[in-house]
């Protein structure tokens, strides 16, 4: 047993020392999925940490009370609240008006509430730019400041009255820019709207005729017990405001954790590209081994754990890499202090990401693996390309087909697996395109009242999304180039006999670039309503598609850089003699 260990190490560390650049290749591959997933799977673990930073420098509240009453009523119903047995402290009641602030061009809902510049020993919004409260000046929570232009010195608009600005701030008893809370006093239906605050005395003369609203904030003496509370809307725990800061992240979320699952099967089909070419390659070994008294689950062992060792060490570098880039993908809400700090991952991350590894590594070479397993040990060593099945009625349509696209479907009838491989990449690329263009295609109406702002989630889901599509560039990139040269190895002899019978080398050439093209096409084709399909099975609103002009273009984009990719490696082999070809011993 331990001799048997020790040669399929030895193997093992052969084969991985010899083809350094497949070793490569194959782990870039599985990593470009395991490190997009650890993404996907971290970013809401992440996420909260800037609020829970926040959170502890502003000392905020475990229950912000706001009720539905205004005035005297609303004092009322506050005031024993205070007082309750699990009420360790408390701040407020703080007046607010739900009014509208203009600054420059721009109007938008703006939650107003009134303090003291005095601290206060719960909720102290920490100030990021210029000073706290004061008579005639206004402090604008940081990330509404950011969405509507705005920075110190300014001068704004409260339903009229010209103020100040005199500050920048962030707290966490309220969520951060765009779920302030604005509603109409007495209503239900909350509205988007920021967040900001003003001296308590000039709040009633801003306010005018509305009637003032109260919020209240509480420290319980077990703020884990705040969960307990039924939130509604007019109580809120710092939990719910927490999740409402960790919505602004649900789309980007989505999207790396469908490019993950597109980058799996991109990987998947490169895997399977690179293991066929290498075990073909390795088939005259096969034969050896078996000659030599080894069984076909003596050969399956040698080849499974070259490709288990190769996935594992991708599930660490995806891992390492999404560990290390997710703080500097994922910005912080401008609302939040602190940074998002790179820490272990999760061990249920761990998991995820190892499984995701070895699936696409034993899923990828399990049938090559086999079928060299079960090859017989005569044919291994002769290494020989298994013949294509003869019909007479493709012989029939052989002869009516040009040299150059008679070519092209020879190479792809030896090797009909290959073709399919292809097809399995151009369909998951041009997926992925058309998905991308549907997005941007989408018309967004994202206004806070009176004009439209920019919209965070949408900004972070496009960064995600920026991320998906250079990845998945990069990896259909080496996938056709993977597949490029390995036809063209394959094909030297065929293309060389083609030549002797007469072809030309352009000839030649353009038969390896049909040989690519021909498989291409239906991917290319199945991809653009697949594209749709996948954005309206994971969107939660209406789906707008692009031109016809745009996917059109996508499609033509996808088949002339296959051609492109295809057209180097073919001039390169046919200016190669066909004497030198016909001697050279069969890859």
């Amino acid at each position: 047993m331990s001799g048997r260990l020790l040669l399929v190490c030895r193997l093992l560390m052969r084969d991985l020392r010899r083809r350094r650049t497949e070793t490569v290749l194959l782990l870039v591959a599985i990593t470009a999925a395991t490190a997009t997933l650890t993404l996907g799977l971290t970013l809401n673990e992440i996420a909260d940490r800037p609020y829970q930073q926040t959170r502890t420098a502003t000392v905020g509240p475990d229950v912000i009370v706001t009720p539905r009453a205004t005035g005297q009523a609303a004092l009322d119903e506050l005031a024993p609240m205070t007082t309750a047995a699990s009420v360790t402290d408390h701040s407020g009641p703080f007046p607010i008006a739900y009014l509208t602030m203009t600054a420059g061009d721009k109007s938008a809902h703006a939650v107003i509430e009134g303090r003291d510049s005095a601290p206060v020993s719960i909720n102290r919004p920490a100030v990021t730019d210029g000073t706290w409260v004061r008579p005639g000046g206004v402090v604008v929570e940081r990330a509404f400041a950011d969405a509507l232009g705005v920075r110190v010195g300014d001068t704004v608009s409260v339903d009229g009255h010209p103020l100040r600005v005199i500050g920048t701030a962030v707290t966490a008893a309220r969520a951060t820019y765009p779920y302030a809370g604005w509603h109409y006093p007495g209503s239900v239906l909350v509205e988007r709207g920021g967040l900001v605050w003003v001296d308590r005395g000039d709040i009633a003369t801003l306010a005018g005729g509305q009637p003032l609203s109260y919020t209240l904030n509480l420290k319980l003496a077990d703020p884990a017990a705040s969960a307990t509370y039924a939130v509604g809307d007019q109580l809120t725990t710092w939990q719910a405001i927490d999740h409402l800061n960790g919505r602004l992240y649900g789309d980007a979320q989505m999207a790396l954790l469908v490019g993950s699952w597109l980058l799996s099967g991109l990987a998947l089909a490169g895997v399977a590209g690179i293991v066929a070419g290498r075990i073909i390659a390795q088939r005259r070994r096969v034969g050896l081994l078996k000659a030599v008294g080894a069984g076909p689950a003596m050969i399956a062992a040698v080849h499974l754990a070259e490709y288990l060792v190769i996935g594992l060490a991708a599930a660490a570098t995806g891992l390492a890499a999404g560990w290390f880039t997710a703080p500097m993908l994922i910005r912080p809400s401008a609302g939040l202090i602190g940074s998002v700090n790179a820490q272990p991952p999760a061990l249920r991350t761990v998991i995820a990401v190892t499984a995701l590894a070895l699936t696409i590594a034993v899923a990828a070479t399990l049938v090559p693996v086999v079928r060299a397993a079960a090859t017989s040990t005569v044919h291994a060593l002769a290494d020989a390309a298994t013949p294509p099945q003869r019909r007479r009625w493709r012989i029939w349509l052989s002869r009516q087909l040009p040299t150059a696209l008679l070519i092209g479907v020879r190479i792809n009838a030896r090797r009909p697996r290959r073709a399919r491989l292809v097809t399995v990449n151009t369909l998951i690329t041009t997926t992925t395109l058309v998905a991308v263009l549907v997005v941007n295609t989408r018309v967004e109406h994202f206004d806070l009242g009176y004009t439209e702002l920019a919209n965070p989630r949408s900004e972070r889901m496009d960064q995600a999304l920026l991320v998906v599509i250079v990845v998945l560039c990069i990896l259909a990139l080496i996938n056709a180039v993977v597949s490029t040269w390995t036809t063209v190895l394959d094909a030297r002899h065929p293309l060389a006999v083609a030549r002797t019978l007469g072809a030309t080398p352009a000839q030649a050439g353009l038969g390896l670039a049909v040989a690519q093209l021909l498989p291409a096409i239906p991917g290319v084709v199945a991809g653009i309503p697949a594209g749709i399909g996948l954005l309206t099975f994971v969107s939660t609103g209406e789906v707008q598609h692009p031109p016809g002009s745009w996917l059109l273009a996508t499609a033509l984009g996808v088949l002339l850089a296959i051609a492109v990719l295809t057209a180097i490696p073919a001039m390169v082999a046919t200016r190669r003699p066909v004497v030198d070809a016909l001697q050279s011993a069969p890859t």
